[in-house]
């Protein structure tokens, strides 16, 4: 078969020609592979650092390079690789666009396995096309910097922030997400101050002077590194982690001293007991039996009525849309609260008092950190496909790739 032949059915790979093509079976091995040798064409040749035409050639020497399987087979191609003199970086590689400079494997390929790398773990891509673990890795690694980029954020005005857990033991990571795109802008280690500044770096000082609202999880750290860094920024608190902190420090309280009040009566006791997630789920989530027993469980015990019914009611708090009439609501439910003679809910809404400032903030931006809630699980999605990471940076990125935001 003639040169051209091979070339019209192969292609053309730039700078080259395919001298030669064949099936062959390595020694050793029971698997078919296609061997191409390439052989260099007359061209102008570039540097790979500066992107110069060079005239002179420094050295040259072969090099095997994987490509794209051709008919289900492992392909390989020989090559010439030249090293150019350039006057203004020395020697260096030429510069290819379809090969990276120190790479073994070609760009279309490497594209392919990153790809692969989106649905599949890197140790199934790297059984699938027949590469090492690290030389699947580093590909993917490689082409997400390549797509994402550097951070952008410009434009930012707002944005969201909470944590999730990445490790056992209490080790968190924070995620920044821009609510209007849905795009995740940041992940850093760590949730304290220290750990989420070099996020406010990155805005810069205009940047953060365009920051005008934050939503986020009543946590101290994150609270006082907005009001250091972005004077202008409302501090804005969801309803999510407010429910979620008057079930564990109200409703669970509350339920674990009336199950000790009825030790006397085992049965009451264990009626009690078994009924936490009962009294903390959206009453719209209940099935029929469920929300009999709820009336039969309420109806029996006061202030489990009670702090029932307030937990309800402060929910309607992030309905609102005018602050004045918030704040008339929740100084009507906190009046509540505290002739209701129950130390958990008074303690709690004199702490709620608190925090008044940043809940009718949501009355002029409703942010809410379900969003971000949402992506959690599916971040634990990622990394129990993985079965966890141990390159962070890697991690990090495979969470922005996952969450490139709506366009």
């Amino acid at each position: 078969m003639s040169t051209d032949t091979y070339t019209a059915i192969l292609g053309k790979w730039e700078g080259y020609w395919v001298r030669f093509a064949d099936r062959v079976t390595p020694e050793g091995s029971e698997q078919e592979e296609v061997w191409i040798e390439l052989a260099a064409e007359p061209r102008d040749m570039r540097c790979s650092c500066c992107g110069d035409i060079v005239e002179s050639v420094h050295d040259c020497e072969e090099r095997w390079v994987r490509d794209l399987p051709i008919l289900g087979l492992v392909t390989w191609l020989l090559l010439s690789r030249y090293r150019v003199n350039c006057p203004r970086c020395g020697p260096k590689l030429e510069a290819l666009t379809w090969l990276e400079p120190y790479s073994r494997v070609t760009r279309r390929m490497a594209e392919n396995v990153a790809r692969l790398c989106k649905v599949m773990t890197i140790k199934h891509v790297a059984e699938y096309v027949g590469l090492g673990w690290d030389t699947v890795k580093a590909i993917d690694k490689a082409y997400m910097k390549r797509e994402l980029g550097p951070v952008d954020l410009s434009g930012i005005e707002c944005f969201i922030m909470d944590e999730f857990a990445i490790h056992k033991g209490q080790q968190y990571a924070t995620v920044f997400l821009e609510p209007i795109r849905r795009r995740v802008l940041y992940v850093c280690r760590g949730n304290s101050r220290k750990s989420i500044r070099p996020f406010f770096r990155l805005l810069g000082p205009e940047g953060r002077k365009r920051i005008q609202a934050v939503g986020m999880d009543m946590c101290a750290a994150f609270e006082q590194e907005v009001r250091a860094r972005c004077k202008n920024a409302e501090i804005v608190y969801d309803l999510f982690h407010v429910v979620k902190k008057y079930g564990k420090e109200v409703v669970d309280r509350v339920r674990v001293d009336e199950a000790n009040r009825l030790r006397e009566d085992p049965k009451k006791r264990k009626v009690i007991k078994g009924s936490r997630w009962l009294l903390l789920r959206n009453r719209k989530n209940l099935t029929w039996k469920e929300r009999v027993r709820l009336k039969e469980l309420l109806s029996a015990n006061r202030r489990l009525l009670a702090v029932h019914v307030l937990m309800a009611d402060l929910k309607h708090l992030w309905d609102y849309r005018y602050p004045g009439a918030a704040e008339r609501f929740f100084k009507s439910w906190m009046s509540r609260a505290m002739r209701s003679r129950i130390e958990p809910l008074k303690a709690f809404a004199r702490k709620l008092k608190e925090y008044l400032p940043g809940i009718l903030s949501h009355c002029r931006w409703p942010l809410h950190t379900s969003l971000l809630e949402g992506i959690n699980n599916k971040i634990k999605v990622i990394k129990r496909m993985a079965y966890g990471y141990r390159d962070e940076e890697y991690f990090f990125l495979k969470i922005r790739a996952a969450f490139p935001g709506i366009p």
